[in-house]
């Protein structure tokens, strides 16, 4: 089952690296950001419901059509009678405005939603952007340390030819180089899938092109004016500081409180259905001299008006109440937004809080010291004063520790993104002093 699940996952990496070269196109963040704004397929949909809300403007302020009326008597009801011609027009009271206002608060959130729209695709490129960058840095990191491990094992056949060593350390190197190779092509996998993931993300009609993060983002590390993110270092103000500045300038916040003007609005557009219409009517009136009863043609002119929609028998009760209900529905759910976002605001700043730490952590105690043990290893062995199994424990842990280093970048590069994403701004501006 391990070899046919092996050459599998062998299969799938070859296929996958079977792209043509010229169908991949490199871009940065800030290129890839652009090129969304503007091409993004579910942004361009997104935005023809502006058209369509401010569409709805004009046909909430329509006027009502007029009616053509003819009365014609036949007969022996035609003596004495005018035939008429003329035309009705229903005039609404008090409506029209009403139906505009909603309208127009239908239009604001729209906009608003469209904006948020927006943002989390930038927010999602952002991440999709960077997930790319941390997995092309981990294959990096795999293919130096295959290079090192085919450098152990050169190293270890002279030593077994000069007999300074057993050739168990040869089959050891072989071993470790081998376990690598599995990893390799793991990460291949992940690339590719990483990949889909930011075209998935960039959304855009582009046929065969795939696009691909710039090899100058490689490999990941303090590269954080590229991918616009703070130094570790740089001090966060405090949560309540944030919180109070921020918190109602949320999209959902600003979203939800849109959400309950158009229900006032809707109120007063269903309350004003009591008001009842005005019906003026005119037009032209004849008898002719067959239907006079003096034998001579007579024309004139009528005019009426009535009041119509009178509300006696349905006075709309039942959608005025439940307008009111879907106030304090609203008034419920911008509450519940609000509660909600300071929690999600709190999570993602103490997450972020500690991705920093433990980068911090690894830059000042980790890294620089794994390393010098590993090469001071690979040194001793070369020289003979220790074995393989030191030296391949050492480099095991080494690799560990700058993959975890790797992990430990994405994530605080993640958080920030995430962090960002609850604040609903795509900069903020940080104290440069260290903490």
């Amino acid at each position: 089952m391990k070899k046919i699940l092996a050459v599998l996952i062998l299969f799938a990496v070859t296929n996958l690296q079977c792209f043509s070269i010229e169908n991949l196109q490199k871009i940065s963040l800030a290129e890839a950001l652009a090129l969304a704004q503007t091409n993004n397929l579910d942004l361009k949909a997104d935005r023809l419901n502006e058209d369509i809300a401010k569409n709805n403007i004009k046909v909430s302020n329509r006027l009502k059509n007029p009616n053509i009326d003819i009365f014609y008597n036949l007969g022996k009801a035609g003596y004495g009678n005018p035939q008429q011609i003329g035309a009705t027009q229903t005039i609404e009271l008090g409506k029209r405005g009403s139906r505009k206002q909603l309208a127009k608060s239908n239009l604001a959130l729209t906009e608003e939603n469209i904006k948020f729209a927006e943002f989390n695709v930038r927010m999602g490129i952002r991440k999709a952007y960077l997930e790319l960058v941390s997995t092309k840095s981990v294959l990096g990191e795999l293919e130096n340390q295959k290079e090192l491990l085919e450098t152990l094992v050169k190293t270890a056949e002279k030593l077994v030819k000069k007999g300074s060593v057993p050739e168990i350390d040869l089959l050891q190197a072989e071993i470790a180089l081998n376990q690598i190779e599995t990893q390799l092509n793991t990460a291949k996998a992940n690339l590719k899938r990483e990949q889909y993931e930011f075209n998935k993300a960039l959304n855009v009609n582009t046929g065969e092109i795939i696009y691909d993060t710039e090899d100058s983002e490689l490999p990941l590390d303090s590269s954080f004016i590229k991918l616009l993110t703070p130094e570790p270092k740089s001090k966060l103000p405090e949560f309540d500081e944030i919180a109070e500045d921020v918190l109602d300038k949320r999209f959902d916040v600003k979203i939800a409180k849109n959400q309950i003007d158009i229900a006032i609005k809707n109120l007063s557009a269903v309350s004003r259905q009591r008001i009842p219409d005005l019906e003026i009517s005119g037009g032209y009136g004849y008898q002719t001299k067959s239907y006079s009863e003096d034998g001579i043609f007579k024309s004139g002119a009528y005019a009426g008006a009535s009041l119509v929609n009178i509300p006696l028998l349905y006075s709309y009760k039942p959608e005025i109440k439940t307008a009111k209900i879907q106030i304090e529905q609203a008034k419920l759910k911008y509450d519940s937004v609000k509660n909600k976002a300071q929690n999600d605001l709190k999570g993602a700043y103490g997450k972020f809080l500690i991705s920093k730490e433990n980068l911090n952590y690894y830059d000042n105690k980790l890294l620089n010291k794994s390393k010098e043990i590993m090469l001071a290893t690979q040194k001793s062995y070369a020289e003979g004063k220790s074995d393989l199994t030191s030296l391949i424990v050492m480099e095991q842990s080494y690799r560990a520790i700058y993959l975890g280093y790797i992990y430990a970048l994405t994530d605080y590069y993640s958080c920030w993104i995430d962090f960002l994403k609850e604040v609903n701004s795509e900069i903020l501006e940080l104290d440069t002093e260290n903490i």
